[in-house]
């Protein structure tokens, strides 16, 4: 199995949101893309799947020092090696691999946070530092705000996230809600371990949304007509995971009972469109 195909094992499963992304890249971004992914996925999943904590730090010290020989030239895991020749094409910076790492390590030193302004360090590490990669990736010439829009589009994708599979991580007893938040609401950590969604948690979740659309809001707003087009996939996950958040809303935040989800046909026609749309604006309107 080719370096390549190892990433693509692991990263662009179909059905995926990221998988519709892809759509109309060319081969290099995409190979880029999904190894920065593969990263992604290979080292935020060591706090879910190492019970033993020295076990889960020797693993990301590891990834420290391949880090470090990725960018001297010498990678020997296959996602590093799949990651090597796209460092000097999209100028990705060293910087950015070893942030997302501090991030996976705060997943290992805290399980939960007192107020937002601790969990926004997280946010960067973890969400807006991916956005700032694929950003390279795509490409854009607006140095000052489509940077902006990516580290808002990342943080907004993580906060999905962490909505989303909230139960998933309270079982593995991490919580991304504020604890100040959740005392507002009178929820606690056992709550959201609970088969039911009750009125309090209902509330705390709707909280936690308009959160993420006010991300959301933030990042159009940075996106000039300059860079649309070229930052299409970025805004492919945004649209799948807005249209998701307000089907969640609609069914009442049920997160606890039940999983929504688009069908592959619906995040097929809305990548489709999206795209096709911001491609007709670039070539008719003028650059802003």
């Amino acid at each position: 199995m080719t370096p390549d195909e190892y990433c693509r094992r692991l990263a662009d499963s179909p059905g995926a949101d990221f998988h519709y992304s892809l759509m109309g890249l060319a081969q290099a971004q995409r190979l880029a893309l999904i190894a920065v992914q593969a990263f992604s996925l290979e080292t935020t999943r060591i706090a879910d799947e190492c019970q033993d904590l020295g076990v889960a730090c020797d693993k990301l010290t590891w990834w420290r020092t391949e880090v470090g020989r990725l960018f001297a030239g010498d990678p020997q895991h296959p996602i590093t090696r799949a990651l090597y020749p796209h460092l000097a094409a999209f100028n990705l910076p060293e910087e950015y691999f070893r942030e997302m790492l501090d991030g996976v390590a705060m997943d290992l030193e805290y399980d939960a946070y007192p107020s937002f302004t601790e969990l926004t360090l997280y946010l960067h590490r973890l969400g807006s530092t991916p956005g700032l990669l694929t950003a390279e990736i795509l490409g854009y010439q607006d140095r000052r705000s489509t940077p902006r829009f990516a580290h808002e589009a990342g943080g907004a994708l993580l906060l999905f996230d962490r909505l989303y599979e909230v139960r998933r991580y309270a079982q593995h007893g991490r919580f991304y809600f504020p604890e100040d938040e959740m005392r507002r609401f009178g929820v606690g950590p056992g709550d959201l371990l609970a088969a039911q969604t009750t009125d309090r948690v209902r509330q705390l979740f709707a909280f936690q949304a308009d959160r993420i659309r006010e991300y959301h809001r933030r990042a159009l707003e940075q996106l000039t007509n300059a860079d649309r087009d070229a930052q299409s996939s970025l805004l492919i996950r945004l649209e799948l995971a807005m249209t998701l958040l307000a089907e969640m809303s609609g069914e009442g935040y049920r997160l606890l009972e039940q999983r929504t989800s688009l069908t592959p046909l619906r995040k097929l026609w809305l990548a489709w469109r999206l795209r096709r749309r911001e491609r007709r604006l670039a070539a008719t309107k003028p650059i802003a």
